[in-house]
């Protein structure tokens, strides 16, 4: 029977009333021509994490079919900095699976994400998008799974300060309107979200709140349904994408920088996964609901390559004074269940036999019939707003993969969890700034190379950009003038 999609919130799957999946350039064509559609937007993430936008007229049905089949042209160079200016001509290509309507364009605008290909036709090896393809791929096809993902994306909304109802500095964590100033905001913004194609959880304020020269800063959390990991990096690219443009709208300032102010709560980007067997299956939980083998292969992967994950999921040297003790940030390899120091993190998963229901409601109990604990989920806590997002799940992929492919993959898990005897000196270090971060990855590079995932040009970048920074001695800088951070949360102010 087929699923019905005409209720969807994203008005081009609800008029195609088909998994976006199945799009086709006909459809697309049929979609643009009913809706009397004027415009079309090309998007793909550059190297620095943002999505850029080329835009075309639609002219007639015989361009639109040119432009959606053959694409255009694009300078890679100015896109990437590893990409050569002498050998920069690349096509980006429209993927139909992503089609949605621009809700901040003049006059009706389709949009949709592109893949690169190059002079022979074939996709770009050295692009974060095809590396997560072809990651999620290989991971499937050695372990027969789907790895999914979804994120957690945390940022800061500033506007001028008002005295009424205020809240306790650092006490946002889940607070309600008039208290929280931008529960409005966060809802529009995930309305809109769910208009491209989103599959939003929840929103709500964070534990950041805090008051400075006239200004409200109110930190703020969208976080996603699991999807399989390449629409995963999609909906986290247009969602930051989506904020931005509605804050500008409005007049407020956002950001996802990691670190704005010192002493107050950084922003992450935390990222949960779990995998799923070909009859879409959780498999992150065993018959007797404890965490299973699989689940444990895929915690030794992000522990064995954690030192060199921060390269990509860590970007800017305000990464490394948010990984800081006491802020609910890790600082160390390991990980836990429900502990919210650790790198990888076992949130609760519903693995209790209590009827919850039933016992909230005053109920008989049984009348529940979902299985919660396919829910089940690990969470990397390391990763934040600097990081591209197709680049660092590639990376995670990878790590995960490893994990599997690791003999001692158990013992390595036991080794590093987190539990109330455990001494945290005894564990290892994360990086402590972009340099340590580019040296690790150089240490690691061949597990990320060995399989064709990222390209030697795609390592030799990010570890030239690190290293750019030239912040090992960072903290020394800061402590000596106090003008160094401000202009280091300046530059950062935007990442992503």
């Amino acid at each position: 029977m087929n699923k019905d999609f005409s209720t969807s919130r994203n008005p081009v799957v609800a008029f195609l009333n088909k998994a976006p999946e199945e799009f086709t350039a006909a459809d697309i064509i049929r979609y643009v021509k009913e809706n009397s559609i004027g415009m079309l937007n090309f998007m793909y993430p550059g190297g620095d994490g943002r999505l850029k936008t080329l835009q075309f007229v639609i002219n007639s049905e015989e361009y639109l079919t040119e432009i959606l089949t053959s694409g255009e042209r694009v300078d890679g160079s100015s896109l990437f900095p590893f990409i050569d200016a002498r050998n920069s001509d690349l096509y980006v290509l429209p993927r139909f699976s992503t089609a949605f309507m621009n809700p901040f364009a003049p006059e009706p605008t389709l949009v949709m994400l592109c893949s690169f290909f190059g002079n022979d036709g074939r996709p770009v090896e050295c692009t974060p998008e095809y590396a997560l393809h072809k990651a999620s791929e290989l991971f499937r096809a050695e372990t027969s799974l789907e790895f999914e993902a979804m994120g957690e994306l945390e940022y800061y909304v500033i506007a001028p300060c008002t005295e009424m109802y205020p809240v306790a500095d650092q006490k946002g964590y889940h607070e309600s309107g008039p208290f929280a100033k931008f529960e409005s905001f966060r809802a529009r913004c995930m309305s809109m979200i769910a208009a491209t194609g989103g599959e939003i959880k929840y929103g709500h304020s964070e534990v950041g709140c805090f008051t400075l020269n006239g200004m409200t800063y109110e930190q703020n959390e969208i976080e996603f349904l699991p999807v399989a990991v390449r629409k995963a990096s999609d909906q986290l690219l247009i969602a930051k994408w989506v904020i931005r443009n509605l804050a500008h709208q409005e007049n407020l300032i956002v950001t996802f920088s990691p670190k704005i102010i010192e002493g107050k709560a950084g922003s992450g980007l935390h990222i949960h996964m779990r995998l799923k067997d070909k009859d879409g299956r959780n498999v992150m939980l065993d018959e007797k609901k404890e965490l299973s083998t699989e689940a444990r292969k895929l915690i030794a992967g992000l522990m064995v390559m954690a030192p060199s994950l921060t390269a990509f999921g860590n970007t800017i040297p305000s990464s490394y004074l948010r990984l800081v003790p006491h802020q609910e940030a890790p600082t160390t390899v390991c990980w836990g269940m429900r502990n919210r120091a650790g790198l990888v993190r076992v949130p609760l998963g519903w693995t209790s036999s209590s009827d919850m229901s039933a016992l909230a409601n005053g109920l008989p109990a049984g009348l529940a019939s979902v299985d919660a604990s396919q829910r089940q989920t690990i969470e990397i806590r390391s990763g934040d707003g600097s990081a591209n997002i197709p680049s660092y799940l590639a990376a995670i992929v990878v790590a995960g993969l490893h994990g599997f492919r690791l003999a001692e993959a158990e013992q390595i898990a036991w080794a590093t969890f987190l539990d109330g005897n455990a001494n945290i000196d005894d564990l290892e270090a994360l990086p402590a700034s972009c340099s340590d971060s580019a040296e690790c990855l150089s240490q690691q590079r061949d597990l990320y190379e060995k399989d064709g995932i990222f390209s030697a040009m795609m390592i030799n970048g990010q570890i030239k950009m690190l290293k750019s920074y030239n912040d090992s001695d960072l903290t020394q800088r800061i402590k000596a003038d106090n003008a160094v951070l401000k202009q280091l949360i300046a530059d950062s102010f935007h990442c992503g």
